[in-house]
């Protein structure tokens, strides 16, 4: 990504910022709550663009999730790190960036005992874009019109992350799922 050091910032319980650690080192068996956020990215169509993470992933590996998720450097802004992780990770530049979710927050244990602890704002943006998959990051991916989506969540929960699921519930409790292109939390 770039030689800027790869830090997340550490929260309190309260969600404010109490420190940083090196990115690698946080997601352990005892990870500490940190800033993260997903991205759930829209065509033209406002089909879903729904990835499968890398099968070398240290968690939640080959599991089908959200269109992509990353950490916000400290002092960076939320929404530049949507654009740097979706340049990264999908090959994509994406458009009309807005977080939909605010104060998402979740904790989940991977079956490998790696915790996942983060304040996860959610945001949506728009893409014309085709995939260019980062294979440290992503196995593939496939756009779904949103009705598919919620079957798939009903239908196979076990194959989509966790978060995607507790996030989704949110998002389907907004009725942003009815229409998502005027949608705001």
């Amino acid at each position: 990504m770039s030689a800027t050091p790869d830090l997340v910032v550490l929260l309190d319980e309260d969600g404010r910022p109490c420190g940083t650690a090196p990115r690698a080192s946080v997601h352990t068996t005892d990870t500490p709550l940190h800033l993260a956020f997903s991205c759930y990215v829209l065509d033209d169509d406002d089909r879903l663009l729904l990835t499968r993470r890398a099968v070398t992933k240290r968690t939640w590996p080959g599991v089908w999730t959200n269109s992509f998720c990353g950490h916000p450097r400290p002092e960076e802004d939320p929404v530049a790190a949507v654009h740097r992780y979706a340049g990264h990770e999908l090959g994509l530049q994406v458009t009309d960036v807005r977080c939909v979710l605010p104060r998402f927050r979740y904790r989940a244990v991977d079956p490998g005992g790696i915790v996942e602890n983060e304040l996860c704002p959610v945001y949506v943006a728009r893409t014309d874009g085709t995939p260019r998959h980062h294979p440290d990051e992503v196995e593939e991916s496939v756009w779904l019109p949103l009705d598919r989506v919620r079957a798939a969540l009903d239908a196979a929960p076990w194959a989509l992350s966790p978060w995607l699921r507790e996030q989704a519930a949110e998002l389907e409790a907004a009725d942003w799922f009815a229409a998502p292109t005027g949608a705001t939390a």
